[in-house]
């Protein structure tokens, strides 16, 4: 189950361009107050200022709680003996300006980066015509934001997979993630992300928050402003993954290593292991032969990607998190990336023979 209650996700995160897109799974209106956050085109700017960034994060000492006589206490601790505050001079909380909730907590070098600045005006000068806000939100009480630009309308390609280029601007006060600019894509018959290019390279730009990250933010608006760009760059990839066979014994043997039946040594899996092995390999093999978010590429490298791509984003099993957030999650912190190289590479290795 998600860690954010309904009531957050209708009110902490706002969801543009539905005329195309749709309502997101947790739209609920009367969790929405006086005001949706479901845009029917794309999100103004003004409105992640005022709904979702109008607090700053602030830094505040920090001091435990230490056992001491009653000469020196401070008040008692909560067994009712005498204790007093030490403050702790190398590390700092990271709090909310409007509520007080503790963020994170960190070392005094750390350096924030205010959600503002870093995500809504990075991202607004490098608006155009071109260019929409397409999604923003808090999550985890606020110790995680992002910012989603996009081109307001879907890319149809030759090889009949639509798609819509986005920049994904995202940092955090919990230490969770580094302050990120990706460029992304969302694959329109299933809503998956995906790295604009498995195998290029500068497609995120990250800076860690240090007392020299100011001098940085200029660097990342320029190496992402071309997002616009990404179109005809990710439809050659596209045009190149479904014009490379694969054949029914390339896909088995795709399974075998990627989902393998035994534990590397010979050994058959047994119990709840095989069970678990056994039914990915059938929801594989389904999304890759039946499945319309998969099926119409089968026998390419296109469709063998997106069949696993699909699961991760749809069958993966989510604790602790909603699906959706651990999606958002994983795209932010490089995990969904990360995996689908790892796919691409073991596939490219079969094919290889």
């Amino acid at each position: 189950m998600t860690r954010e209650t309904l009531e957050h996700l209708n009110t902490n995160t706002l969801i543009g361009m539905t005329s195309q897109r749709g309502t997101a799974w947790h739209y609920r209106a009367e969790e929405q107050g006086e005001e949706t956050n479901h845009y029917p085109g794309p999100i103004p700017v003004e409105d992640v200022e005022r709904r979702l960034f109008h607090w700053t994060a602030r830094s505040r000492r920090i001091a435990v709680e230490t056992p001491t006589d009653v000469q020196a206490m401070t008040h008692l601790d909560p067994l009712g003996s005498p204790a007093r505050w030490l403050q702790v001079d190398d590390r700092q909380a990271i709090t909310r300006s409007d509520t007080d909730a503790v963020l994170g907590i960190f070392t005094t070098g750390y350096v924030m980066h205010q959600y503002g600045e870093w995500l809504l005006t990075t991202v607004a000068n490098i608006l155009d015509d071109d260019l929409v806000i397409s999604s923003a939100g808090l999550l985890r009480g606020g110790a995680i934001a992002w910012v989603e630009v996009s081109v307001p309308e879907t890319i149809t390609t030759p090889v009949s997979f639509d798609f819509r280029p986005n920049l994904l601007a995202t940092t955090s006060f919990d230490g969770s993630i580094a302050t990120t600019f990706k460029r992304t894509v969302t694959a329109t018959v299933c809503d998956n992300t995906r790295m604009a290019a498995l195998a290029e390279k500068g497609q995120e730009y990250r800076v860690k928050h240090t007392r020299y990250s100011a001098a940085k933010i200029t660097a990342a608006r320029e190496a992402l402003a071309v997002v616009h760009t990404m179109g005809e760059a990710f439809a050659h990839e596209l045009e190149i993954l479904a014009n490379t066979p694969v054949t029914d014994d390339q896909w088995r043997t795709f399974l075998d290593r990627s989902v393998p039946l035994d534990d590397g040594k010979g050994h058959l899996l047994e119990g709840r292991s095989r069970t678990l092995a056994t039914r990915k390999r059938g929801e594989l093999e389904h999304l890759y032969r039946e499945d319309e978010r998969a099926a119409p590429w089968t026998g390419t490298a296109l469709g063998a990607l997106q069949a696993t791509n699909t699961w991760a984003h749809h069958f993966a099993t989510s604790r602790g998190a909603s699906r959706q957030e651990r999606n958002l999650l994983n795209a932010v912190s490089g995990a969904t990336a990360n995996g689908d190289l790892a796919v691409a590479t073991l596939l490219g290795q079969v094919l290889d023979g």
